[in-house]
C-alpha cells in the first residue's frame, strides 16, 4: 500500500470522538517510530506545524525540539503566541530565535516580488541548519505536511520540509498528519486543546508580511503594516466576520500620497484593506463589508498607525486580480 494515499474508506475527521481516536492511533505511531530519539520540528505558529507540535508533544514529550524562528515578517502578537501556548503552557522544548535583524538587513533595497520570497526562504533555511547544528541525537525532522501537499506536490513540501538543508543532515521524517485534509488537521487541534486563535487562523502566506510590505521593505512601513493589519483582525473579529470571511489583511505600497493630519499638509502612506472568499484559492469573491464598519476601520488606522493618511479597500475578485498584490 502506498502510505501517502489516502484510503478510500478513510473516515473523514468531522467530531472530537474520530479525532480523539486519530490522535491515540497516531501517539502509538509516532511512538514505535522514534523510540528514545529526538525529533526537530520548525514551528512556524501556522495551523499545520501548531497540531504537528501538540500531537508530538503529547507522544514524546520533551523528545521533540521545536524551532521558532522569528524573521520579523509575522503578524503582531504570533511570536508571543507561540512562545506561551507551547513553552509556558505545554511545556514544550522550544528554542526562540530572534533573526529579525538578519532577515530585514538581507531584504534592504530589494523591490522584486519573487526575489524577497527567494531571500527570505533560503535564509530560513540557513538559520534552521545552524540551529539543527547545535543539537545533538536528533534523528527525525517532523514537518506539517497535509493531504493537499502531497496531491499538489507529490509528497514534498517545501514550505515545511526545510528542503534545502545539507545532504549530511540525514533526518528521517515524521508526517503524522499527511493524510487529513486541512478542515481535519483544525478538529484534532481542537481535540489537543490548542486555542482556537491558532486552530482556526487564516492563511498566511510563507514570506509572511515581507509580500504585504510593497516594494522594498522598510522597518517602519513594514510595522504600518502589522499595526493595521491587527487592528482590521480586531474589527472583524468584534463584528462577526472572523471565520465568516476565508481571508483578511492589510498592504502597504512603496508610495505616499498627500493628506491633511491635525490641520497640516501630510504626506503619507496609503493602507490597502482585502477581504476576500474562497474555496479552493483558484477564484476568489470580494467581501461585502459594511460601509459603516469600513469607516470605523479606516478612522481607527489614520489615528492609530504612524505614517498613514489614506486607507483603501480593493474590490477586484480573482481573477483579475490574485489574492495576495504580491
Amino acid at each position: 500500500m502506498d502510505n501517502n494515499k489516502r484510503p478510500d474508506d478513510m473516515v473523514r475527521i468531522t467530531t472530537n470522538e474520530l479525532a480523539e481516536a486519530f490522535i491515540e492511533e497516531q501517539v502509538k505511531e509516532i511512538q514505535a517510530q522514534v523510540g528514545d530519539k529526538k525529533v526537530l520540528l520548525a514551528l512556524s505558529g501556522g495551523v499545520d506545524s501548531s497540531v504537528v507540535a501538540a500531537l508530538l508533544i503529547k507522544a514524546i514529550g520533551k523528545q521533540l525540539v521545536c524551532v521558532h524562528v522569528n524573521h520579523g515578517l509575522l503578524r503582531k502578537g504570533e511570536p508571543e503566541q507561540v512562545v506561551e501556548v507551547f513553552r509556558n503552557q505545554m511545556d514544550a522544548n522550544l528554542i526562540y530565535v530572534d533573526a529579525i535583524d538578519r532577515f530585514l538587513d538581507k531584504l534592504e533595497g530589494v523591490e522584486e516580488p519573487e526575489q524577497k520570497r527567494k531571500i527570505i526562504g533560503a535564509e530560513f533555511i540557513r538559520v534552521f541548519e545552524e540551529e539543527a547544528r547545535k543539537l545533538e541525537g536528533i534523528e527525525f525532522l517532523a514537518q506539517g505536511t497535509i493531504y493537499p501537499d502531497i496531491l499538489e506536490s507529490d509528497g514534498v513540501k517545501a514550505h515545511h520540509n526545510v528542503g534545502g538543508l545539507p545532504e549530511d543532515l540525514q533526518f528521517e521524517l515524521v508526517e503524522p498528519l499527511k493524510l487529513l485534509f486541512k478542515d481535519e488537521v483544525r478538529v484534532v487541534g481542537k481535540a489537543l486543546g490548542l486555542p482556537d486563535g491558532m486552530v482556526y487562523r487564516q492563511p498566511f502566506p510563507g514570506p509572511g508580511l515581507g509580500v504585504r510590505c510593497l516594494g522594498a521593505i522598510t522597518r517602519d512601513r513594514l510595522e504600518a503594516v502589522r499595526e493595521s493589519d491587527a487592528i482590521l483582525r480586531e474589527e472583524f473579529a468584534k463584528n462577526g466576520l472572523e471565520g465568516k470571511v476565508w481571508q483578511y489583511f492589510t498592504v502597504i505600497p512603496d508610495f505616499k500620497s498627500v493628506g491633511v493630519k491635525d490641520g497640516k499638509r501630510s504626506f503619507e502612506w496609503p493602507v490597502i484593506l482585502r477581504a476576500v472568499n474562497t474555496k479552493d484559492a483558484m477564484t476568489a469573491t470580494v467581501e461585502d463589508v459594511p460601509f459603516s464598519l469600513l469607516q470605523h476601520i479606516t478612522d481607527r488606522i489614520t489615528k492609530e498607525v504612524p505614517g498613514v493618511n489614506r486607507v483603501c479597500f480593493d474590490l477586484t475578485p480573482k481573477p483579475t486580480g490574485t489574492i495576495e498584490w504580491e
